[in-house]
């Protein structure tokens, strides 16, 4: 696929983003891999003003076009590839739901079998940094080894799969489990959840489970 069909995709993303209610303004920040990096959503650009021309290739250096400034989170995108190299498609975004959760510091637990979507039993929330900073990155790096999806502490989620479409996907269904967590929460402090071997048998079947498409290349 070439650089402006790619660079299409990630903006097409950003509006379907935003239309979900997953994300505010220019808050949040799209990438797919591309060549030998990724392609990301600028900085500051609103979604509905976003060209193909202003999406930004950075390379797996951490070098950018010279005329064009990425997403200030471009970091912790490059973080992800790097810890899952299967994976092809980064989704950020400061929903709401999944957002008050990671301000209580909370993982979501298994609370519901679609936790599976994420590969692991739960959503799991990394400590706070700095936004763009090295040690965002890093935390970020070493969570996304174990879980497609995080919630970062203050600060928002962060999703990765093997295209654009399920990156996207995947961040609605963890907004989703959120919002039911959120919900529970005031009703009791012993959240009921499945328990680890149900778990297990969950994460079995849905190995082959979800979506069946072609990865961004």
């Amino acid at each position: 696929m070439n650089r402006e069909k790619i660079a299409q995709e990630i903006i097409d993303t950003c509006l379907k983003m935003n239309a979900l209610g997953l994300n505010q303004g220019t808050s949040g920040n799209i990438s797919a891999r591309y060549q030998d990096g990724f392609l990301i959503t600028p900085s500051g650009v609103p979604y509905e003003k976003l060209t193909p021309e202003q999406i930004v290739y950075v390379s797996n250096e951490g070098q950018y076009d010279a005329d064009k400034v990425p997403s200030s989170e471009w970091l912790f995108h490059l973080s992800c590839y790097q810890a899952r190299p299967e994976l092809h498609a980064v989704v950020h975004n400061h929903a709401v739901n999944a957002t008050a959760v990671s301000i209580l510091n909370h993982a979501i637990p298994a609370i519901h079998y679609m936790i599976a979507v994420t590969g692991t039993d739960h959503v799991p929330c990394i400590p706070y940094a700095t936004f763009g900073t090295s040690e965002l990155a890093d935390s970020v790096k070493d969570g996304i080894k174990h879980s497609k999806a995080l919630l970062m502490q203050h600060h928002g989620m962060i999703t990765v799969e093997v295209n654009l479409e399920k990156a996207l996907w995947l961040a609605n269904e963890i907004e989703i489990l959120a919002q039911l967590y959120l919900k529970v929460l005031p009703i009791t402090k012993n959240v009921p959840v499945l328990s680890p071997a149900e778990m297990q048998r969950i994460l079995e079947k849905f190995k082959s489970y979800g979506l069946k498409t072609k990865k961004t290349s």
